[in-house]
């Protein structure tokens, strides 16, 4: 009788569902970041696919190291359901970019608002 591999483990991996997580990603300066000119950092929006929020949290400060960035604080949001129950106000083209997140698999940097030092202060 010949061995059949059991697959059950890796069909159950493949099969597992991935939601989309909403994260605030602070990064700070790094050479080559693509940041503006005297910027002290940014915070980013990110859509990002995960089979929960700690992969989800993996591969976008993978990727944006990828991108030269300097990844330093990662706030999460939750999924749309998640932030929906809370009460948020998601517009319809937020939802596209978390569909779009989840149909590629993908991490959508949505919004970047880069931070200057404040000069009036001493």
């Amino acid at each position: 009788m010949a061995h059949v591999p059991d697959t059950t483990c890796a069909m159950a991996k493949s099969e597992r569902i991935h939601h989309v997580y909403t994260l605030l990603v602070e990064v700070g300066r790094k050479t080559g970041d693509g940041l503006p000119d005297g910027a002290t950092g940014a915070a980013l929006m990110c859509y990002a696919s995960g089979v929960d929020e700690a992969e989800a949290v993996r591969e976008t400060v993978a990727i944006l190291k990828q991108a030269d960035m300097a990844p330093l604080d990662v706030t999460g949001y939750g999924t749309l359901e998640e932030r929906l129950d809370e009460g948020h106000d998601i517009d319809d083209e937020e939802q596209a970019l978390m569909e779009r997140a989840r149909a590629e698999n993908a991490v959508i940097v949505a919004q970047m608002t880069p931070f200057f030092e404040d000069k009036t202060k001493g």
